[in-house]
């Protein structure tokens, strides 16, 4: 059986072109989205008969992914072929540049089309994902894909261009760092410092020292500061004290407890030392995120 070569129009297939005033008239405070943006980015199953030649190449950086199902293309004079778990990169080129599905088991693909002002830098830095790398399948992958999807797909007002071409920073290096993502959420105990934050939660107005801290948890101290800081960036002390002028903020808003009350019950017993920490991190006194948080001035 003869399959008709295609470039789109694939059952099930999603498939977004922008048009090319959206980024020309972009307000002042938007001029950062023209450092890398998106152009065209789709999603073909199983496209039997998939095909598209660009003799000139693309102005566009053009990242396939290939989840299922087999390809290939080419850069100039050099073929690649493409197998499931795959991606690959082609580089904004005057180059001939052509890809396609294979006949006998086509390739499910989701793929996007990106250039900007820093395309040339960003490809400076990789040009080894210009040939197809595996790597492990990811539904977090997809899930970025379909953020920039349905952010493009409901239009395109500043909102929902800024989200969806934020996302795409996030989508790239997803491809290129695929073992990073798992690295950062992945910790000895995973659980440990959910059980942290809910212990310091639950004593909010006790005085905490990073040793009271690591002793209810049966660490070394230097242990434990590593592993709090490495899951959360901060020091397990710096956050106890986020969480109490958490606590504080929505007290001085929600009650009309005194100040002095406010700082006991966070445990500060001098109100004048609380009121110095508030205003450090706050960037105002008690009394005035009092005054300007109120629920009756949120009318």
């Amino acid at each position: 059986m003869i399959i008709a070569k295609k470039k789109d129009g694939f059952n099930g297939e999603k498939l977004i072109s922008l048009p090319k005033f959206i980024y020309e008239h972009n307000p002042d405070r938007l001029n950062f989205l023209n450092s890398l943006y998106i152009t065209h980015i789709g999603y073909f199953p199983k496209a039997g008969g998939h095909y598209r030649n660009r003799p000139k190449g693309c102005a566009d950086n053009i990242l396939i992914y290939c989840i299922d199902g087999k390809g290939s293309f080419s850069i100039g004079k050099v073929q690649y072929q493409v197998s499931p778990n795959q991606f690959f990169i082609i580089p904004a080129t005057d180059e001939h540049v052509q890809y396609s599905s294979d006949p006998a088991d086509p390739w499910t693909i989701y793929w996007v089309h990106f250039t900007g002002s820093k395309l040339p830098d960003l490809n400076d830095s990789i040009c080894d994902c210009f040939s197809p790398k595996t790597i492990p399948f990811d539904e977090h992958k997809l899930k970025l894909w379909n953020i920039m999807y349905n952010c493009l797909e409901n239009g395109y007002s500043a909102e929902n261009l800024t989200y969806a071409n934020l996302t795409l920073y996030y989508f790239i290096a997803n491809f290129l760092f695929p073992k990073k993502n798992t690295e950062l959420i992945s910790t000895p105990n995973p659980e440990l410092t959910d059980k942290i934050i809910d212990y310091m939660k639950a004593n909010l107005a006790k005085k905490l020292s990073v040793e009271d801290l690591a002793m209810e948890f049966s660490y070394s101290v230097s242990h434990f500061q590593n592993l709090f800081r490495k899951k959360t960036g901060v020091s397990a002390i710096d956050y106890f004290i986020q969480l109490k002028l958490q606590k504080a903020c929505q007290l001085l808003a929600l009650t009309d407890l005194r100040i002095k009350v406010i700082a006991s019950s966070i445990g500060y017993s001098d109100p004048y030392y609380f009121s110095r920490i508030f205003n450090k991190v706050m960037g105002m006194s008690p009394i005035a995120y009092r005054k300007i948080n109120t629920i009756s001035n949120q009318d």
